[in-house]
C-alpha cells in the first residue's frame, strides 16, 4: 500500500522550501555533466536542465524505498519522519544510484550540449545555480512553496542576465514558460525547448539513420507546449521512419508520471497499457521526458527497447 500521501507531499514540500529541491542532491552530482564542456557561466542564452534527468535515478531508487516501507510497518512513522526529514536530508540516505547510472542520466544534457553546437547556437549555463523548476510541488498542489522557490529562480536569472532559456525537458519547459509567469511579477525570460531549436535551424543530417520508431509523445510538451510536429520532423529528417501509436500528438496516453511518487502501483499499470500501444506500433520507442523514459523502460521490461530522442539526434546531426 502507498504511504500516507499527505507526509509523502509534505517531506517533498520541505525539502523544495529548504533545500531548493523536491529530492537533494549535491551540486557536484547534479553538474557533473557539464565536466570537459568548456560552457560559458550564465549570459544572455543558457541551457537549463532544471535537474530533471539528474535526479531521475534518485526518484526511482526513492520509489523503491516507498514501495518496501508502504508494505511494513514503518509506513505509521512517516510523520515523524517528516520532522525529522527537516533536520537532516533523510532523502539523501534513502536512494543512492550507482555512478554508472547516473552518468546513463547525465548523457542526455551532454546531447543537447553537442546539438546547439552542431547548429551553431551560442549559450552558456548556469552550474550549480541551475535550480529544479518546482514541477512536482506545482503538480501536487504545493502553491505557496512553489510561489517561492519561482522567486528564487527569478532571482538567479537576474543574477546571471539571462534572457533566454533553453530547456531539455517538457517539465521545466512548461514550469518556466507557462507556470512561472502566472505567479512571478516581472518575469520575463523567454523559454524554448531545444527541440524547438534545433527543428527552425533545419539541420542537415551527418549520418542518416534507419529503422521504425513508435513516438511517445510527452503530456506536457504536447497537451501544454503544443511541441507536437517538432521531433517528428528532426527524426524524419534523421532517416527515421515514425510509427504512431494509438493515442498520439495531444491525445497521448500518460506515461503514469509523475504519480509514481504517491501511488506506484497505479503509476506502473498506466505504463504498461502505454507499453503495450507503442509494442503495437513499432518494437523500438522514443521518449523526450525523463520520466516518460524511465517509467515506459521499467514497465517494458526486455520486451522493447526505449531510447530518449537526444540519442537518436546526436549520432544523426553531431558527431
Amino acid at each position: 500500500m502507498p504511504l500516507p500521501t499527505g507526509d509523502v507531499i509534505g517531506i517533498l514540500a520541505d525539502n523544495l522550501r529548504l533545500r531548493k529541491s523536491v529530492l537533494p542532491i549535491p551540486a557536484r552530482v547534479a553538474t557533473k555533466w557539464t565536466e570537459g564542456l568548456g560552457l560559458p557561466r550564465g549570459g544572455e542564452t543558457v541551457l537549463y536542465t532544471g535537474m530533471m534527468y539528474q535526479l531521475i535515478p534518485y526518484i526511482e531508487g526513492l520509489v523503491k524505498v516507498e514501495q518496501r516501507l508502504g508494505d511494513s510497518w514503518l509506513a505509521r512513522w512517516t510523520g515523524f519522519g517528516r520532522k525529522v526529514n527537516r533536520i537532516i536530508n533523510v532523502s539523501a540516505f534513502m536512494a543512492r544510484p550507482s555512478a554508472k547510472e547516473r552518468a546513463r542520466y547525465d548523457q542526455i544534457p551532454i546531447n543537447v550540449v553537442h546539438l546547439l553546437r552542431q547548429a551553431g547556437v551560442e549559450f552558456g549555463t548556469l552550474y550549480e545555480d541551475d535550480l529544479y523548476s518546482g514541477a512536482l510541488a506545482h503538480d501536487l498542489g504545493a502553491d505557496e512553496v512553489l510561489a517561492e522557490h519561482a522567486r528564487r529562480v527569478q532571482a538567479v536569472f537576474e543574477k546571471h542576465g539571462v534572457k533566454t532559456v533553453i530547456t531539455i525537458d517538457p517539465h521545466t519547459t512548461n514550469m518556466l514558460r507557462s507556470v512561472y509567469p502566472t505567479v512571478l511579477d516581472g518575469y520575463g525570460v523567454t523559454v524554448r525547448s531545444y527541440l524547438e531549436v534545433l527543428a527552425e535551424k533545419g539541420l542537415a543530417a551527418q549520418h542518416l539513420l534507419s529503422g521504425e520508431v513508435a513516438l511517445h509523445d510527452s503530456c506536457v510538451f504536447a497537451r501544454y507546449e503544443g511541441i507536437v510536429q517538432e521531433p517528428r520532423k528532426l527524426l524524419a529528417a534523421a532517416g527515421v521512419t515514425i510509427r504512431d501509436p494509438e493515442n498520439t500528438g495531444r491525445q497521448t496516453l500518460c506515461c503514469g508520471g509523475p504519480v509514481e511518487s504517491l501511488y506506484p502501483a497505479k503509476a506502473a499499470a498506466n505504463a504498461a497499457k502505454r507499453v503495450e500501444q507503442l509494442r503495437a506500433a513499432a518494437p523500438d520507442g522514443v521518449t523526450m521526458c525523463p520520466m516518460c523514459y524511465v517509467n515506459l523502460s521499467n514497465a517494458a521490461g526486455d520486451t522493447m527497447r526505449f531510447k530518449d530522442i537526444s540519442q537518436y539526434l546526436r549520432e544523426a546531426y553531431a558527431s
